[in-house]
């Protein structure tokens, strides 16, 4: 292996680039718009990270390796762009969430605790407590800073020789013979990764219809003075209620105080604009007035529109496409927290150190082993 051109440049493809060039690969990247891409689905102030899983198990078990990646990429830029905060989940609503939680969390050694509910209304005196059935507090979680991270990113690989070609639209990819269209221009590699988000059906046909780009709205929010010192000391937030799942980060070094739902569009155009609309908000206020008290008082900063790629079973799609191809495609809502990851199990597969079936099954959530590593290399 000596070259390898990557399409896109969010997390994927920035991460699968750093684990590429760092052994000893030459790589070739091609973003359409700048670098960072404001309008790509990794850019925002903050994203949530944790070990808790609920039910999706092989996700759970791979965290670990996860967070063991990022600490690499942060001795590699020099600093951290994690703030361990910890994570309280909210339970209106239980569909077997706790079990798998508790399974996997203890599996690994993280741990988790109930909070009485007679005492959440003072430590979270933001939160509406009528209708939870539970409140867990989880350790093994925080907040990365994606804008930081793919800032640092892009200034790393061109550090260690990586080609960025920004402004650059691929309209073709051949995975049979490694090679890439941009602009009217051809570029020949011994392999082509595609990692451009929800653009990344238009270049993989087999992706239509099966990861779906989906246009998804959250509220940066200024809170009201009195809850002002206890949003800025919050932990992580995360409700799971039967029609909806709603998630918070608060403000920490220097970012707002987010909201967002997890429930999916499943619809919308990437190539659209970035501005959150009524529409777009139905699901988010609603869900937000019910977890929250007085959310009326809170001032709204900005409603933002992002997009995701979303799967029936909210799993990555990760795996060869030709002889010379390979597709990562982002997973539901979950592709920040594990891009970083994504990008070093497809270096390792493509440079032979993993088997690509193994990387596939691992993407997909499917291997519910808390020593995950050590099974596949054995």
């Amino acid at each position: 292996m000596t070259k390898a051109l990557i399409v896109g440049g969010g997390i994927a493809g920035l991460s699968t680039a750093w684990a590429l060039a760092r052994r000893g690969v030459q790589v070739e990247l091609f973003e359409q718009g700048s670098l960072p891409n404001p309008r790509a689905s990794s850019y925002d102030e903050h994203r949530i990270t944790r070990h808790a899983y609920g039910a999706m198990e092989g996700y759970a078990h791979l965290m670990p390796e996860a967070f063991r990646v990022w600490e690499s990429l942060w001795q590699a830029i020099g600093t951290s762009h994690y703030e361990p905060c910890g994570a309280v989940y909210f339970l209106r609503h239980d569909d077997g969430w706790y079990a798998g939680m508790s399974r996997s969390l203890t599996a690994m050694g993280i741990g988790f605790r109930d909070i009485p509910l007679d005492d959440v209304e003072r430590r979270f005196p933001m939160v509406r407590a009528d209708g939870l059935q539970r409140v867990v507090s989880t350790d093994g979680a925080g907040m990365l800073f994606p804008v930081r991270i793919l800032t640092d990113l892009v200034v790393l690989l061109g550090r260690l020789g990586v080609t960025l070609r920004t402004g650059t639209r691929v309209s073709e990819v051949d995975p049979e013979r490694g090679r890439v269209v941009a602009d009217g221009v051809a570029h020949q590699g011994d392999v082509v990764i595609v990692a451009a988000g929800a653009w990344a059906d238009r270049l993989v046909p087999g992706l239509r219809g099966v990861g779906v780009p989906s246009r998804q709205a959250v509220l940066y929010l200024s809170p009201p003075p009195d809850l002002a010192e206890a949003w800025a000391s919050a932990p992580v937030m995360l409700e799971l209620g039967a029609e909806s799942g709603l998630y918070t980060l608060p403000p920490r070094r220097g970012t707002r105080l987010k909201i967002g739902d997890h429930v999916f569009s499943r619809t919308g155009d990437p190539d659209g604009d970035r501005v959150a609309n009524a529409h777009d908000l139905e699901r988010l206020w609603p869900a937000a007035r019910a977890a929250y008290r007085d959310f009326d008082r809170y001032s709204v900063l900005e409603p933002k529109a992002c997009f995701y790629t979303v799967t029936e079973h909210e799993e990555f799609l990760v795996h060869p496409t030709g002889a010379a191809g390979w597709l990562i495609s982002a997973c539901s809502g979950h592709g920040f927290k594990l891009g970083s990851l994504m990008g070093d199990l497809v270096a390792r597969a493509i440079t032979g150190e993993m088997a690509a079936a193994d990387v596939t099954e691992l993407a997909a959530g499917r291997v519910l082993h808390p020593s995950w590593r050590e099974a596949v290399a054995a």
